[in-house]
C-alpha cells in the first residue's frame, strides 16, 4: 500500500500529475460539472444521487 501511495504521489509531481489537477480544479468550479459529479457518486454510493436539478 506505501508503494501506492508514492507512486500517486510521484504522479501529482510531474507535468502530468499537475495538468490532471488543474483540469479537476477548474470541473469543479463549474457548477454543472460539480452537480453532475454528485450524482454520479451518489449512484455508485448506492443513493439515487440527490434530486436537486434532475432533468
Amino acid at each position: 500500500m506505501a508503494r501506492m501511495l508514492e507512486r500517486i504521489k510521484e504522479f501529482a509531481r510531474s507535468p502530468q500529475g499537475r495538468r490532471a489537477t488543474e483540469q479537476a480544479r477548474r470541473a469543479a468550479a463549474d457548477p454543472r460539472r460539480r452537480a453532475q459529479a454528485q450524482r454520479l457518486l451518489g449512484r455508485l454510493r448506492g443513493g439515487h444521487g440527490g434530486h436537486q436539478g434532475h432533468r
